[in-house]
C-alpha cells in the first residue's frame, strides 16, 4: 500500500487559485519507474499522413524526425521519458527542449503494433472561454508487425465513474467523468485542497482495461495526458504540459495509484 500523510490538509484559499507548479510538485512520487529505451528504434504512422521516426540514444535522449500535421526536421536531438505500462505497451513523452511550448506523446504496442500519439501545444495567447494548451490526436501503428486488434479510438467507457488518484502520500484527486467531452475534479488533499473545477476532457481506448485520458484546464494554462490500467494494476501514468506561475512552459510528471469509487449508468438521455 502507498505511505499516505496527515500533511497537506489546509484548505486552499478561494480567491488564490494555485499556479500549475503550484500543485505540480510531487505528482510523480508513486508513478511507475521509468524504461531505459536505449539502442531501440520504432516507426509510426498514424492517421492524417503523420510520420514518427524515434531512435533511443540512451535513456534519456532520443533522435527523431516527423512529417505531416508535425514537422520535425532529420537528426532533432531532445529529451524522453519513457515508462513500459504493461510489458508490451509503452507510455513515451517528449517534453522537447527544441521547441519548449509543445510536447509529443506516444503509446505503442510491441505485440499488437498499435499505437496512438498526442500533440500538446501551448498557443501564445490565451482565448476567452477556451484552454490556452490544446491537444490533437492520432491512431496509427508501428513497423514492428501486422497490427492486430481493435484500432485506438474515442470511448465512452469512463462516463459516470468516479474515481480516486493518489500520486503521493499529499496528494490525492478525484475525478467525475461526465460526458466526453468533460470531466469534473477536486483537490482532496494537496496545494489545491478545496479547489475543483469541470474542464474539457478526452478519453481513448488503447486496448481492453487501458484508457488513455487527457484534459485541458480553464483556470490554469495546462493540459495533461495520462494513460490508466484499470485492469487487475489500477495504475496510472501521466505527463503535463502548461505555463508555470512565472508564465514560463514547463513540462512535468506524474503517476500514481486508482481508487474506484463507483458509477452511475444513465436511465434514458445519454450524455453527449
Amino acid at each position: 500500500m502507498p505511505e499516505v500523510s496527515s500533511q497537506a490538509l489546509n484548505e486552499a484559499p478561494e480567491d488564490e487559485w494555485r499556479a500549475y507548479d503550484d500543485f505540480a510538485a510531487g505528482i510523480d512520487t508513486y508513478r511507475l519507474p521509468n524504461a531505459d529505451l536505449s539502442g531501440t528504434s520504432v516507426r509510426l504512422t498514424f492517421t492524417g499522413n503523420l510520420s514518427v521516426a524515434l531512435d533511443f540514444q540512451n535513456a534519456t535522449e532520443v533522435s527523431w524526425q516527423a512529417s505531416g500535421q508535425i514537422e520535425v526536421p532529420s537528426g532533432t536531438v531532445d529529451p524522453y521519458d519513457a515508462v513500459a505500462v504493461r510489458d508490451d505497451v509503452f507510455f513515451v513523452h517528449l517534453p522537447r527542449r527544441s521547441s519548449d511550448r509543445d510536447a509529443l506523446t506516444v503509446v505503442y504496442s510491441t505485440t499488437t503494433h498499435r499505437a496512438l500519439a498526442v500533440h500538446t501545444v501551448i498557443q501564445p495567447e490565451p482565448i476567452d472561454g477556451m484552454p490556452q494548451v490544446t491537444q490533437d490526436f492520432w491512431a496509427g501503428v508501428t513497423d514492428g508487425g501486422e497490427p492486430t486488434g481493435e484500432e485506438p479510438g474515442p470511448s465512452r467507457y469512463l462516463i459516470g465513474k468516479r474515481n480516486v488518484y493518489r500520486y503521493s502520500p499529499e496528494h490525492l484527486y478525484e475525478h467525475v467523468y461526465v460526458s466526453s467531452q468533460r470531466y469534473a475534479w477536486q483537490c482532496l488533499q494537496g496545494a489545491q485542497r478545496g479547489h475543483g473545477d469541470m474542464d474539457l476532457s478526452t478519453v481513448w481506448k488503447f486496448q481492453d482495461e487501458l484508457y488513455l485520458f487527457c484534459f485541458r484546464e480553464f483556470r490554469i494554462p495546462v493540459a495533461s495526458i495520462w494513460l490508466h490500467d484499470l485492469g487487475y494494476a489500477l495504475r496510472t501514468t501521466g505527463s503535463f504540459l502548461g505555463l508555470n506561475g512565472a508564465g514560463q512552459p514547463e513540462h512535468s510528471r506524474g503517476g500514481g495509484y486508482i481508487y474506484p469509487l463507483g458509477s452511475v449508468e444513465y436511465p434514458d438521455v445519454q450524455p453527449v
